[in-house]
């Protein structure tokens, strides 16, 4: 009798384990983040990158990686160094969907050409116009890039309408001083160029707003921060080059991660020992999960800084013209100082 009494409690114990198991609710799927935009959300700059067969540059250490790892988010990391509106349209869009909870984007730096820019100015003033570069990237921002956001913008809005959305914009790169031996940014030069970010992000916080999203500027976290700063969380003149004027490892974890954090989550995120190693432990997943966008994300190029060359032919011409030997560094700084001199001047006489 006691033994079937025990058989009957331990099938009726089984049959309410059966019936607790069907009708106990299914695990949480993890909230939806998907990394839309270029080179500044990509990772480039951290000097490690994932092998998903593309030229992205996308890293474990950017800040879209290291915030999904400490909230525990499902990251969709389509970011890619190179990208321009464009590309993200063509490229990137298809990743959101209905239920994507979270959206992060930084996009417009190469649209106005902001590479090139840096090129132009690096060298030295006798071969180069870099008011004038400068002032072409300013056209276009003022006159071209506000309807280009503002159609990007809506496009996110329709594909993820329930989605929490952090425009993301860019910090200013330079101090003041350059103290790379191989370029020649005068201060003037890079004052104009820190302006230049600063306008991109008030374009860019102003279509934000308009489409109802939060936008975070990072440009106050790198204050002391910049290029030839210490510590510096900004790449100077690198190698690879690709490397250059990029946000390092720190810049993404003590820059970017708490600055663009609030905006998505609500809440500064801290990146810890934990988090880094979560992000690090997610490589082979993000590679696989990335792999099989690579026939589209071939269509995108990165648009690299490229280091002065002073004996190209260009280069010999244009020191024939100023008087340069372009193998004396004396002669190329000498002149350097009085052509910088007459470009500052003509620019500000241009201001008035």
């Amino acid at each position: 009798m006691l033994r079937s009494r025990a058989l009957t409690a331990l099938s009726g114990a089984a049959a309410l384990t059966g019936l607790t198991l069907l009708t106990a609710p299914a695990q949480a799927a993890a909230p939806s983040y998907v990394a839309l935009g270029d080179s500044y959300s990509s990772g480039t700059g951290t000097r490690t990158y994932i092998s998903d067969g593309t030229q992205c540059q996308r890293s474990v250490y950017a800040y879209p990686s290291l915030i999904s790892s400490a909230k525990g988010y499902s990251l969709t990391f389509r970011a890619c160094s190179g990208a321009r509106i464009p590309d993200v349209t063509g490229t990137q869009l298809s990743a959101l969907t209905s239920t994507t909870a979270y959206v992060s984007i930084s996009v417009g730096g190469n649209d106005a050409g902001f590479a090139d820019v840096l090129t132009t100015c690096a060298q030295p003033a006798w071969m180069s116009n870099c008011n004038g570069a400068i002032d072409k990237a300013q056209a276009y921002i003022n006159g071209t890039l506000p309807a280009a956001l503002r159609s990007l913008y809506a496009d996110i809005r329709a594909r993820a309408p329930q989605a929490k959305v952090a425009v993301v914009g860019y910090p200013r790169i330079f101090n003041g001083e350059d103290c790379n031996a191989l370029t020649w940014f005068s201060p003037t030069e890079e004052a104009r160029l820190n302006s230049t970010a600063d306008l991109l992000n008030g374009v860019t916080a102003s279509a934000a707003a308009s489409a109802g999203f939060g936008f975070s500027n990072p440009a106050p976290a790198f204050v002391g921060h910049a290029v030839c700063d210490r510590p510096e969380w900004l790449n100077g003149l690198s190698s690879p080059i690709s490397e250059s004027y990029h946000p390092n490892v720190a810049g993404h974890s003590s820059g970017y991660t708490p600055t663009v954090s609030p905006a998505l989550t609500g809440a500064a995120t801290t990146v810890t020992a934990t988090t880094l190693a979560l992000a690090e432990a997610s490589t082979a997943e993000l590679a696989a999960d990335q792999s099989r966008y690579a026939a589209v994300d071939a269509s995108i190029r990165p648009k690299d800084f490229r280091a002065p060359n002073l004996h190209s032919p260009a280069a010999r011409a244009a020191a024939a013209r100023a008087g340069v030997n372009v193998n004396d560094r004396a002669s190329v700084d000498r002149a350097d100082a009085v052509w910088q001199a007459r470009q500052d001047a003509a620019w500000r006489a241009g201001k008035r």
